[in-house]
């Protein structure tokens, strides 16, 4: 082969395997070209470079374009190759995050680039280029995960602040790769490389120049670009503050910031909540084939974007005070925000299993959460999986495909009982799913990793020894509301009282100033709704608490219209009803 005939084979267009590289068609970078401009692009061009935030949205005319992670670093190495018709970037591009890898421009050509503000406009009124953009670029960022490509996380895997930056990259769905400093033969070059003492681990290394000793998440999040509050800032008033960015929390942002209420979302640790963890949610309306909880949450991060909700994490809330009419929202490193109304959706934390040696191997191989993080660290082993609902069987079939065998542990003696049928019929037919009846952990072996369980039949007591590499617990949630007990009224187990419930212990004299009483999803505080699983009585599944953070919204705007016993009435008596519809006062 000569030097030509080489050159021209490195550069070859990576095929489409996965619906990562699809194609433009002519209509729509002909639509496209309505909104941005035709470019030059010469070879060795850097059209945008790791690190850095996403400015245009670019389209190929013609010509080659390389994408490089790590380019000009030690672990440089090609991630695609893009001709004439596929477009750039990947879910950064869409959600305000930095580039993970380098686009280089290897044939001359002609560039289409699109502002960044019109490219997301783009994909919300065209719902087929949308589509097309979403699914490649949800693609994009899975290959990059699996690629291990993005910043890196040294530490060692006993460090709990290494399993507290892992965990958060892992949930916010961030491309990286963990050097551990127990296993990585690699780990002591990269210490003596950028001179870090062990003692200073866990580190973040990006871009081959950036080091962030120990940091904490939110330090985590700017380097990324994830909107976290500016400590010791005030944010500010909005109309509608969201607690909480699973499901319910999304729905509200959507329909928020859809119905022109100045909206702003927090989170502690990522979107998505539990639902994120989730391999497939097969129950969910207008999805036949199924949707992973990640692609959900992202449609839905998308979404509360284009409408111009504002997104922070990780921001943790610690106090909630009523100021006049409106409440003072207090955050974690001291930051403020003051909101007409106040939405909860801060979902629940899943239960540890509290048994001896399993808290000291929490985040190194016993986890509440399987995703493709989690199941990476077990591959071609055996695991187990704790619990009887609908949590452990979607774990225990997304594990099954990457574990040797999956050892799905129920304490009750019937599957049925707290599963969905659907459930229960894939994960009794799955050859690599055992289900073990009546079964609960004792004990746990191994020294620096889970190796085996100590387990017992708790109807006739007999104990004996499974072999797993990794424990996986869904044995039910606990709420989020600590930060609220002495704010508003919780029943027993902590869950937020709302509507009936609430005004059977609400505060008399304060609603009868308002003339009325707390509405369906409304606290023992007027203006703050609670939706999801964070509410007591609620129904625990992404559909409900869905379609509780929309009702929420629609509540907020009640709150907003009331005016003691009266309702603040539109043309002929009636009052406008955010969507279109209108009622009777």
């Amino acid at each position: 082969m000569s030097a030509a005939e080489h050159k021209h084979a490195a550069f070859r267009e990576t095929p489409d395997r996965y619906g990562a590289f699809p194609r433009l068609t002519p209509e729509q970078l002909l639509d496209l070209t309505a909104h941005g401009e035709r470019r030059r692009a010469a070879v060795g061009e850097v059209l945008f470079c790791e690190g850095q935030p996403f400015r245009e949205f670019l389209a190929i005319l013609s010509g080659t374009v390389e994408i490089l992670h790590d380019h000009g670093g030690p672990d440089e190495r090609t991630v695609a190759v893009h001709g004439p018709g596929r477009f750039l970037g990947e879910l950064g591009l869409l959600e305000g995050q930095a580039a993970f890898d380098t686009a280089v421009v290897r044939r001359a050509g002609e560039i289409l680039a699109v502002p960044v503000e019109q490219q997301r406009a783009l994909v919300g009124r065209d719902p087929v280029l949308g589509d097309l953009i979403l699914r490649a670029y949800l693609s994009r960022r899975y290959l990059l995960i699996g690629l291990g490509a993005g910043f890196r996380i040294l530490g060692s895997c006993y460090s709990p602040d290494t399993v507290r930056l892992r965990e958060f990259a892992a949930r916010n769905r961030l491309p990286h790769r963990w050097v551990d400093l127990e296993r990585d033969k690699g780990a002591e070059a990269l210490l003596r490389r950028f001179a870090i003492p062990t003692e200073e681990t866990p580190v973040v290394l990006w871009k081959g120049d950036r080091v962030l000793r120990n940091p904490s998440n939110a330090e985590l999040a700017r380097l990324i670009g994830l909107p976290a509050p500016v400590p010791s800032s005030d944010t500010g008033r909005c109309d509608v503050l969201v607690v909480g960015a699973g499901p319910a929390g999304l729905a509200a942002s959507v329909y928020g910031a859809s119905d022109g209420l100045t909206t702003v979302t927090v989170d502690a640790v990522a979107t998505g909540g539990q639902a994120a963890t989730s391999s497939r949610i097969e129950n969910y309306l207008g999805f036949p084939s199924g949707i992973s909880g990640g692609e959900l949450i992202e449609r839905a991060v998308l979404q509360a974007h284009k409408f111009g909700a504002r997104l922070m994490v990780p921001a943790q809330v610690t106090g909630l005070t009523m100021q006049d009419d409106e409440y003072a929202v207090t955050f974690t490193d001291g930051s403020r925000a003051r909101a007409g109304a106040v939405v909860l959706a801060s979902g629940v934390w899943y239960r540890r299993l509290e048994r001896p040696g399993l808290e000291r191997l929490e985040g190194i191989s016993v986890y509440y959460a399987a995703t493709v993080h989690e199941a990476s660290l077990c591959e071609a082993d055996p695991v187990a999986v704790v619990g009887g609902g609908n949590s452990a069987g979607q774990a225990a079939l997304f594990l099954a495909n990457h574990a040797s065998k999956v050892h799905l542990l129920v304490r009750g003696g019937d599957l049925n009982a707290d599963m969905s049928r659907y459930l229960v019929d894939q994960v009794e037919q799955h050859p690599r799913i055992e289900v073990l009846l009546h079964t609960e952990v004792r004990d746990a072996g191994g020294e620096e990793k889970l190796e085996s369980l100590t387990v017992e039949d708790n109807t006739s007591g007999e104990s004996y020894e499974l072999q797993a590499a990794a424990l996986f617990v869904f044995i039910g949630a606990r709420p989020r509301t600590e930060w609220l007990k002495g704010v508003l009224a919780l029943d027993d187990k902590g869950f937020v009282l709302t509507g009936a419930d609430a005004r059977a212990v609400a505060d008399a004299n304060r609603w009868a100033s308002l003339g009325r009483d707390p509405m369906l999803l409304e606290t023992t505080l007027p203006g703050v709704f609670a939706a999801g699983d964070v509410r007591s009585g609620s129904v625990k599944r992404v559909a409900s608490a869905t379609g509780e953070g929309a009702m929420a919204i629609r509540l907020v705007h009640e709150h907003r219209e009331r005016r003691g016993n009266l309702v603040t009435a539109g043309p002929e008596g009636r009052r406008p009803v955010p969507g279109g519809s209108v009622s009777s006062r």
